[in-house]
C-alpha cells in the first residue's frame, strides 16, 4: 500500500474540532469499523450491540471526569460522522473495545525497544483481524500547548501506536486478564494521554495520577533517554526495564505483573517473546556493539526481526491460521519502527501489511 492509498488526516483546533475533523474525514472507515466490531462482539462475546452500549455508558462519566478533553473529542467524532444512529456511545464502544470484550479477543503483537548510546528505537508488529486493515489511517494531531502527535489509528479511536514531537513513543500489547474497571480509563485513551507528555517519566506520572488502566495491557514506551515496559492493570502496575544490552521485548502475556488473574491464552506469545529476544541478540552479536549505532535501523529490524515466520501462523510476522475453528483471519496489519535521537527530530517508518511485502515504506512525519 502506498501513502496515497492510506488516509492521512491532519487534525487541529479545540478537542471538539479535532473530533469533528476526525469523524468527517474518516466517516466511511468509522462506519466500517462499527460494522466489524458489532459482528466481533456478537461472534466472540455473544453480546448484542445494545449490551455493548450499556458497558460504554458506564465508561462515559469516567472519561468525562478523567479526560474531559478526550470526552469532547469523542463527541466531536460522533457529530463529524453525522450518520443517523451513530452517537457518542458508539464511539466510546470503539475506544473501549478491549475492555468491553473482557479479554475474549485474541489480538497478538510483538514490540521491541532498543536503547543505544546515541539513539532509541521503538518498534512493533500489530496483529489483528484482516478486515480491519482496510480501514487503518495515519493521524497528525496538533493541540495548543502539547506536542504534535503522529499515530497509526483505527478510525474512531482517539489513541493508538505512534510518537510525538518531543520524541515520546508508545507501542501496545494486549493482555487477557481480569479484573476490569469502568471507573478507570480504557487503554486507547491512555495511549493518547501518554503521547501528550514530553517524557517517559511524565507519562508514567500522568497514568499513575489517573489511577492506572481499566484493563490489563502492556504499553512499551520510550524517549531519547530509554524505554520502560508498563504492565498496567486496574489493581496496579509493574514497570519493566531493558536488559543489560538495552533490549526490551514484549508480547501478549505479563512478565512480572502477578496482581491479576491471567490464564494462558495465546500459545505463541512465549515463543514470540524468546524468538524476538534471540533475533535481537543475534543482530548484536553479528554486528558488534560498537557498530550498532550506525547500522541498526528500520530496514534491518524489518528484515531480521519483524518478518520472522518461525512458528507460523503464531509467528512474529503473523499469518491467518487455516486450521482455526471457527475460521478467523488474524495477521500482521502494519509494522512501525520509530527512532529518537537527542538533538534531532523524531521519525518513523511504517509498512502496512507484512513487513517484507512490496508495500511502500511510509515515512513519518509525512513531508
Amino acid at each position: 500500500m502506498t501513502v496515497e492509498e492510506i488516509p492521512a488526516v491532519h487534525l487541529c483546533g479545540t478537542p471538539y474540532e479535532i473530533g469533528v475533523q476526525h469523524g468527517s474525514s474518516l466517516k466511511r472507515q468509522i462506519l466500517s469499523q462499527l460494522d466489524i466490531y458489532r459482528e466481533l462482539f456478537h461472534q466472540n462475546c455473544k453480546f448484542t450491540w445494545s449490551q455493548v452500549l450499556d458497558v460504554a455508558r458506564e465508561f462515559e462519566p469516567t472519561i468525562s471526569k478523567l479526560a474531559p478533553h478526550l470526552s469532547e473529542e469523542i463527541r466531536g467524532i460522533a457529530d463529524g460522522v453525522d450518520q443517523g444512529g451513530v452517537g457518542v456511545l458508539d464511539i466510546i464502544a470503539l475506544n473501549a473495545r478491549s475492555e468491553i470484550a473482557l479479554g475474549k479477543w485474541d489480538d497478538g503483537c510483538t514490540s521491541v525497544a532498543w536503547t543505544l548510546p546515541l539513539k532509541q528505537i521503538l518498534a512493533q508488529n500489530w496483529d489483528w483481524r484482516s478486515d480491519v486493515g482496510k480501514n487503518l489511517a495515519i493521524a497528525h494531531i496538533q493541540q495548543t500547548g502539547k506536542p504534535d502527535i503522529w499515530m497509526v489509528i483505527e478510525p474512531g479511536i482517539v489513541g493508538k501506536i505512534g510518537f510525538n514531537s518531543a520524541s515520546v513513543g508508545v507501542c501496545l500489547n494486549a493482555i487477557r486478564a481480569r479484573p476490569i474497571s469502568t471507573t478507570l480509563l480504557p487503554i486507547h485513551l491512555l495511549l493518547r494521554l501518554a503521547l501528550e507528555n514530553t517524557s517517559v517519566d511524565s507519562a508514567i506520572a500522568h497514568i499513575e495520577k489517573l489511577g492506572g488502566a481499566s484493563s490489563s495491557q502492556h504499553i512499551l514506551i520510550a524517549d531519547t533517554n530509554g524505554s520502560r515496559g508498563l504492565e498496567l492493570s486496574p489493581v496496579g502496575g509493574v514497570y519493566l526495564r531493558p536488559d543489560q544490552d538495552g533490549i526490551l521485548v514484549h508480547t501478549n502475556h505479563f512478565l512480572e505483573n502477578k496482581r491479576v488473574d491471567e490464564p494462558q491464552w495465546l500459545s505463541g506469545s512465549p515463543f514470540r517473546l524468546e524468538r524476538g529476544r534471540a533475533l535481537c541478540k543475534a543482530i548484536q552479536s553479528e554486528i558488534g556493539i560498537e557498530k550498532l549505532n550506525e547500522t541498526l535501523d528500520a530496514t534491518l529490524l524489518r528484515n531480521r526481526v519483524f518478518s520472522d515466520t518461525e512458528n507460523s501462523p503464531q509467528a512474529i510476522c503473523c499469518s491467518p491460521d487455516p486450521d482455526r475453528v471457527p475460521p478467523v483471519s488474524i495477521e500482521t496489519l502494519f509494522n512501525i519502527v520509530m527512532v529518537f535521537e537527542r538533538g534531532k527530530e523524531p521519525r518513523a517508518e511504517v509498512v502496512f501489511g507484512k513487513p517484507l511485502t512490496k508495500n511502500e515504506v511510509i515515512h513519518l512525519p509525512i513531508a
